[in-house]
């Protein structure tokens, strides 16, 4: 058995303060041949995960948020925003918004962090297998280009905490100041 509290989300934290994707993740699995793929990913406000799908190996993904807000945000084929769904446990409990969010392999998504820091727990069918991980967007900035990447991911940020979503379902609760 392994217990996972406080520490161990605080050392994820500081390790995402430190690194350059300024994330980090905590793989829960001991091996990317296990039937369950599942880890904790630690987001800072600024960490750009670029849009993606997953086509080459179909798999759903189940994201829930541990502590922070963050916004799923899905994307038609052109590359223009479809929907947006604000997730967060804190909010959850004072308002009955969303903790977590199911995506289908075939949708076209990225994760916003809407607080500074935010933290969610991700599953997925395994094996994992590195080559088919995802199909990025061809229409959204490489994460190796950081100053495009970072400007885009302040309009997709920009464009969550504007809409109606995000203020209906977020407002008024463990984190009134992101709004």
């Amino acid at each position: 058995m392994t217990a996972f509290g406080p520490d161990t989300l605080a050392k994820l934290q500081a390790a995402a303060t430190t690194s350059s994707r300024r994330r980090q993740h905590l793989n829960l699995h001991d091996s990317y041949e296990e039937p369950c793929q599942r880890f904790l990913n630690a987001l800072h406000a600024d960490s750009y995960i670029r849009p993606h799908r997953h086509t080459l190996d179909p798999k759903e993904e189940l994201l829930v948020a541990i502590s922070g807000a963050l916004a799923l945000l899905t994307f038609d084929e052109a590359g223009m925003i479809a929907t947006i769904v604000p997730f967060s446990t804190e909010a959850h409990w004072r308002r009955g918004a969303p903790f977590g969010v199911r995506v289908s392999p075939l949708t076209w998504h990225s994760v916003v962090p809407l607080t500074d820091q935010a933290i969610l727990l991700e599953v997925k069918a395994g094996p994992f297998d590195p080559q088919a991980a995802k199909e990025p967007a061809l229409w959204a900035p490489d994460e190796g280009n950081a100053e495009a990447a970072q400007s885009y991911l302040r309009d997709l940020r920009r464009t969550a905490l504007r809409s109606d979503a995000v203020r209906d379902q977020l407002a008024r609760s463990a984190i009134p100041d992101m709004i």
